[in-house]
């Protein structure tokens, strides 16, 4: 508690102070507006609506950060973007879901990585959606621009957007033979390496190349517990014998990524755009450590809590796993590291834009996509050798997409529109190798998984923009989504992979099927008050996709195990300001949102299996109804041509309306109970400013960002609730440039006060386990980077 309150104090302070200096700047900036050099003014084009518009007359709630800004901030994954956005969590997901991120927007989201489930946040690359939450936490190589949208854009995004979608929009070729390289390096042996360069093949085709690989070592050590606690009660043998008895280091990060952009532009009306990108993970799991359990149980030991940045977890290798399973082989023991996680994959995609007329633009995208990954587990998450409880899982998906969309005008502009159709298709085949044997004590619970999962979506959607006056706008949109899903068990022995598993074979073989339609609208209507000042009021919905129960024990876990999409009708009033003569941009959204038949899992099955046992129990069910209610707001002030000040604010509350019979016993939840693990209030300040160090010796930019993410409710461990507990984390950054502005040094450091923070919880204390393991952020880290721009 005594840390929470520092955090807390700590960033009411900087707030507090920041929102004083920006009212005593506002009025001398207004004062002196003529001699300013405005940067809030600059003309942010974003493509949320798929037509380039200014940000401030966008009637939606966007970040949009481009690529200068990500820089200063010392922002280079997709993690680093969520923290300066208000209402928005993207983070790394813990050791057990592997190359997975977990996502939220507005309090809606997944974090679950089995492809069974889908997420709730759409991922776009280039307007072409990551389907998946496996292998989506990006880098954000050579981008121009990120768009992050808040609040269900079910219309444009379509499903899975519920909660909101993240857009990243790569720089695009322009064959002006320019580029770049950067190599950095920093604590924990970390290394950053970036290049890219632009290369005009003629006239009319150009070419844009990009690459960056980075690594670092882990920061929480993996200690052998007999090695580290000599005659330890529980009487385990060292397995290593070395001073520091550490195996080896959690969370650390192997990572390379390659985009290859082309653009060819043979007349003004046609654009044809073909991009690849290429990525290599190969690092370690997760960085989790083993928690007090809330109420133990009979299993708990709290000897195996190693402490803040350390874990006995032995990650021990699946019993048997040494035969094979048709044309897959089962890794053995001795050839798999179980802390390992890798990920392999590659995309393309080509996008045709054509004019047919001055108001009519048709435009086709077409995509395929495949990534492998393997990741091992450790369910207990202890050094004990008798408990053995853990998998490996190796995932092989293929996705395939094509959306056309017609954008035109009507009456001499007085209507916009976009017509479109999208279709995808995506295979995942799901092996698995699970030693469970906890769950039922005295029980051989033990398979071999190769599942099938097909899934599939068709939609069509339109938008229509009227513009009765010159300051007044009104936005309507729909559109209708069909989806299937096909989900195959295959439950197999370890020693006999011909013959169906013990306890689990009567699942070998049946097939899960879910089919739904959905439709989905949006109703907007903006109006400029002034050159300054928009307003906007926004009624819209969304879904995340209905599936089938992707961990059955039972048969009729599978056939009474389908549940349907969840579904968010948000109510929106928003503002959107550039005051102060333009000094001052400040964007406010305030929303009411009705979050309906939330998908939540279950712990007793009795209601899906009658007659049958209550546990064990993996389900989804369609579980209650919620509220959510929040507001957000943005600000960007430049007083002077080389100081500029952003900072953000938001704050959500939820509860369940209602829980349905079947989820008030089986999760033990109650109306009134928070329906959300995202953070109550989430906050963020940062300011820089140029300073011209004379005598031709080029600039001197400091930087100070602080970000806050309050409480998190994550749920009851046997009817005690748990928060995880509020954080501030301050970053600095100190950039020299030569007069040319083409070559940069900079140091940074994040985590400035060596903040130790959780943000993820994962609990099997019903498993009978005695684990629950929080996932650590980083500690403090220092990065030096020198850049040359040609």
């Amino acid at each position: 508690m005594k840390q929470r309150s520092i955090a807390y104090g700590r960033m009411s302070a900087l707030l507090g102070a920041s929102l004083g200096a920006l009212a005593a700047a506002a009025p001398a900036a207004a004062q002196d507006a003529q001699e300013i050099s405005n940067q809030s003014s600059d003309q942010i084009v974003v493509t949320a609506q798929f037509r380039e518009q200014n940000l401030q007359d966008t009637p939606l709630a966007i970040t949009a950060m481009t690529d200068e800004l990500l820089e200063s901030r010392s922002a280079d994954n997709i993690f680093d973007v969520a923290l300066q956005a208000p209402n928005v969590i993207l983070q790394e997901n813990s050791s057990t879901f592997g190359t997975g991120i977990g996502t939220q927007i507005r309090g809606v989201g997944q974090f679950d990585f089995n492809p069974a489930l889908e997420p709730a946040v759409g991922i776009y690359v280039d307007d072409v959606y990551f389907s998946t939450l496996v292998g989506a936490n990006l880098d954000l190589l050579d981008l121009e621009r990120v768009e992050i949208l808040r609040g269900p854009q079910g219309t444009l995004a379509g499903r899975n957007s519920a909660g909101g979608a993240v857009r990243l929009i790569s720089k695009k070729p322009t064959g002006d033979g320019s580029g770049y390289v950067s190599a950095g390096y920093g604590a924990f042996d970390a290394v950053d390496l970036r290049a890219g360069v632009d290369i005009g093949l003629s006239d009319d085709l150009a070419l844009r190349v990009s690459g960056v690989h980075k690594r670092k070592d882990g920061h929480i050590k993996r200690i052998d517990y007999g090695c580290a606690v000599p005659g330890n009660p529980e009487g385990i043998d060292a397995t290593i014998q070395t001073p520091n008895c550490v195996l080896d280091r959690l969370g650390g990060e192997n990572y390379t990524g390659l985009r290859v952009q082309g653009l060819y532009e043979p007349t003004d009306r046609l654009s044809i755009t073909i991009t690849g990108d290429y990525t290599n993970q190969d690092q370690t799991a997760g960085g989790d450590v083993r928690a007090e359990a809330i109420v133990p149980n009979g299993v708990y030991n709290p000897n195996y809590i190693c402490g803040d940045y350390c874990t006995y977890a032995n990650f021990q290798n699946v019993s048997d796993a040494v035969a094979t399973l048709g044309p897959d082989p089962i890794v053995a023991p001795d050839t798999f590291p179980p802390t390992k996680r890798t990920f392999d994959g590659w995309g393309v995609s080509g996008k045709v834009e054509y004019e047919l007329t001055d108001a009519l633009q048709v435009a086709s995208i077409t995509a395929y996509r495949e990534y492998n990954t393997t990741f091992g587990t450790d369910d207990d998450y202890s050094p004990d050798p008798s408990f053995t409880a853990g998998g490996y899982n190796d995932i092989d998906h293929e996705f395939f997409s094509q959306e056309l969309r017609l954008n035109g005008e009507l009456f001499d502009g007085f209507a916009e529109f976009t017509l479109g159709g999208f279709y995808h298709d995506q295979k995942t085949t799901y092996f698995t190798v699970q030693d469970i044997r906890y769950i039922i004590p005295g029980f051989a619970l033990q398979f071999i998984g190769n599942d099938p999962v097909n899934a599939d979506s068709k939609a069509v959607f339109g938008t229509l923009i009227l513009h009765p006056t010159d300051r007044m706008n009104i936005t309507g949109g729909l559109r209708y989504t069909d989806e299937h899903k096909d989900y195959t068990f295959v439950r197999r022995l370890f020693a006999d992979p011909t013959q169906p598993a013990q306890i689990v074979g009567a699942l070998d073989g049946l097939t899960a099927v879910y089919d739904g339609d959905k439709v989905d609208y949006r109703v907007s209507v903006d109006y400029r008050f002034s050159d300054s000042f928009l307003a906007y009021a926004t009624v819209a919905t969304g879904f995340k996709g209905g599936g089938v129960t992707p961990r059955p024990f039972v048969p009729n876990h599978v056939f009474n195990g389908s549940f349907e999409p969840e579904t968010v009708t948000s109510y929106e009033l928003g503002f959107k300001s550039d005051l102060f003569d333009n000094t001052l941009r400040l964007n406010v959204a305030g929303f009411i949102s009705k979050y309906n038949d939330i998908q939540l899992p279950l712990r007793d099955c009795s209601f899906i299996d009658p007659g049958g046992p209550a546990a064990p129990c993996a389900a989804i069910t369609n579980g209650g109804d919620g509220t959510f209610k929040g507001v957000e707001a943005e600000a960007y002030f430049t007083p002077t041509d080389t100081l500029t000040i952003d900072a953000s604010m938001s704050y959500l509350t939820s509860k369940y309306d209602t829980v349905t019979e079947r989820a008030g016993g089986g999760v033990i939840l109650f109306p009134g109970d928070p329906a959300t693990s995202a953070p109550d209030w989430k906050a963020s300040f940062g300011i820089q400013n140029e300073f011209a160090l004379g005598g031709n010796k080029g600039t001197l930019t400091p930087r100070f960002d602080v970000a806050y993410v309050g409480e998190r409710y994550f749920g009851n461990t046997q009817g005690v609730p748990y928060y995880i507990p509020d954080y501030a984390l301050g970053n600095a950054r100190l950039t020299w440039r030569n007069p040319d502005q083409d070559i940069s040094i900079a140091l940074e450091v994040t985590n400035l006060w060596n903040e130790y923070y959780t943000f993820y919880r994962f609990d099997t204390v019903y498993a009978n386990t005695g684990n629950i393991q929080d996932a650590v952020g980083r500690p403090r880290e220092w990065m030096l980077t020198v850049k040359k721009e040609f």
